[in-house]
């Protein structure tokens, strides 16, 4: 019973913390954005006290539930585990604990996370790789199914669905979720729950919490015939039925050692339980290495060249319009409510659940070694419009706080910059004016360009007035690079 109950809120919340990144359209996070607040990680980094007390407590009560139910990795890595189970089932054994990995790891994340290098600490983060996972692996097949849907609607002359584009984001942050999503497949698919129990480090936080748990398994030696069902079942690979043993700090409490025992010798009960006298006993495994040896890391970084498809874009049937290209900013700005590039990079976990939220198409993974996976804002696809805080309402970690329409209205993220050289009016000759005329803010004006005749005219940018919504930029018709860009600012400006 408790094994079905477990698996049944694991699958509720896989299913709604999956759909937070697939769905573009708004609904899920109004309804479920709850779920990604109470991720453990995301709630440190905001300082969420309440959710990091009741996920303290819950594991203090009930063990590693959060791994087994609320953890969306820690769910996915058991619907692998049970396909492999499938081809073979009793597959697990015991594997004593490898204490000086999993605290080695802890130790080197913390380290990256006070650094300030969350690009790199994020890496192994859970939530955030699942993140990942789901953005750039899961999310294109689901908009495709989308825009089949659509063509087939409109055809039939109902406009249920809309297509929405699908495009490659940023190929180092795709390279890493295949490569993330191959790792932790083939780890569940052989042995269960390794990441959870010698890499990921919430586990081995909540592990150590759990050791003290008030609820968790036992065995009842007394009704125990040793036939090692209990071990052969269990993904964490926590239990030694010789010694009649359980290592709590990796148990999360899945209950499959409860369900498939024969003899109704594994039971879930309180510690101050007494089981006549015979209750299991906690794991005093010794991996043989001493938690004082210094772990030496070697990285190997394989980088693959990958080929973008480019879309066809026509004019008229005509003319073939080149795609815009990245300007080269010395500061990306960084959405309004992030308050600062530092703020934001101190508390972001890369999670992309505000790149597959944005409906504009402007924030899209670094490519950065210093900010990887991070998001950025860019304009080649969209601009930032003022009506919009979609970032700040689905943001878990604290790096966007939730701001109104009208506190972002007046948020300076950045300011327009116009280059001379590319802009339409100096290379071609003809009247253009797209950059004021789709100000949002009135920041551009156009003056004659000579102001002795009657000439075209040109931008002149007030930058007191611009806020780096990137309309400007976005609506440019110079090509490839635009006349006019969005330069971030280090700190954002109240106006």
């Amino acid at each position: 019973m408790l094994r079905k109950l477990r698996i049944a809120l694991a699958l509720i919340c896989f299913v709604l913390i999956t759909l937070l990144f697939l769905d573009f359209t708004g609904i899920m996070h109004n309804w479920f954005g709850w779920l990604a607040k109470i991720q453990f990680l995301p709630a440190v980094l905001a300082l969420n006290v309440v959710v990091i007390i009741a996920l303290v407590l819950l594991t203090l009560i009930f063990g590693r539930v959060y791994c087994s139910v609320i953890c969306p990795m820690g769910v996915f890595q058991d619907v692998i585990a049970w396909f492999g189970k499938k081809r073979k089932k009793n597959r697990y054994s015991y594997s004593p604990a490898k204490k000086w990995l999993r605290y080695a790891v802890l130790a080197l994340f913390i380290i990256l996370i006070v650094a300030g290098l969350n690009s790199l600490a994020i890496l192994i983060a859970p939530y955030s790789a699942y993140g990942r996972i789901v953005s750039n692996l899961f999310a294109p097949i689901y908009r495709w199914g989308n825009n089949l849907l659509a063509y087939f609607a409109e055809r039939a002359d109902s406009y249920a669905f809309y297509s929405v584009d699908v495009w490659m984001k940023s190929i180092p942050t795709f390279i890493i979720a295949i490569v993330t999503f191959i790792v932790i497949a083939v780890l569940a698919w052989r042995n269960g729950r390794t990441y959870c129990n010698t890499i990921c480090p919430v586990g081995t936080v909540l592990g150590f919490m759990s050791k003290y748990s008030f609820f968790r398994p036992v065995i009842d030696i007394s009704k125990c015939n040793a036939c090692g069902l209990c071990a052969r079942n269990c993904k964490a690979s926590c239990i030694n039925a010789k010694e009649h043993s359980i290592d709590y700090s990796r148990c999360v409490a899945c209950m499959d050692c409860v369900e498939n025992c024969h003899q109704n010798a594994m039971k879930y009960l309180p510690r101050t339980s007494s089981l006549k006298n015979n209750e299991s006993v906690e794991s005093n495994d010794n991996s043989g290495i001493s938690r004082k040896q210094f772990l030496t890391v070697s990285a190997l970084f394989a980088a693959s060249a990958a080929i973008k498809a480019q879309e066809m874009k026509v004019d008229g049937g005509l003319a073939v319009i080149q795609d815009k290209e990245v300007p080269n900013r010395k500061i990306s700005p960084k959405p309004a409510g992030s308050l600062s590039i530092k703020n934001f990079s101190q508390h972001c976990t890369a999670c992309q659940l505000c790149v597959s939220a944005c409906p504009n198409q402007v924030l899209r993974p670094s490519g950065n070694i210093m900010t990887l996976m991070q998001p950025e804002m860019s304009y080649e696809r969209g601009y930032c419009r003022p009506e919009c805080t979609k970032c700040s309402e689905v943001c878990p970690a604290g790096a966007i706080h939730k701001i109104t329409n009208v506190e972002k209205s007046s948020i300076q993220i950045g300011h327009a910059v116009w280059i001379k050289e590319n802009c339409v009016v100096n290379t071609d000759g003809v009247s253009c004016g797209n950059c004021a005329r789709h100000c949002p803010t009135g920041a551009i004006q156009m003056i004659e360009k000579d102001v002795f005749s009657d000439s075209l005219k040109i931008p002149v940018i007030n930058t007191e007035r611009c806020i780096g919504c990137g309309a400007c930029e976005n609506l440019c018709p110079a090509r490839p690079f635009s006349a006019i860009y969005v330069e971030g600012h280090e700190v954002h400006k109240e106006m």
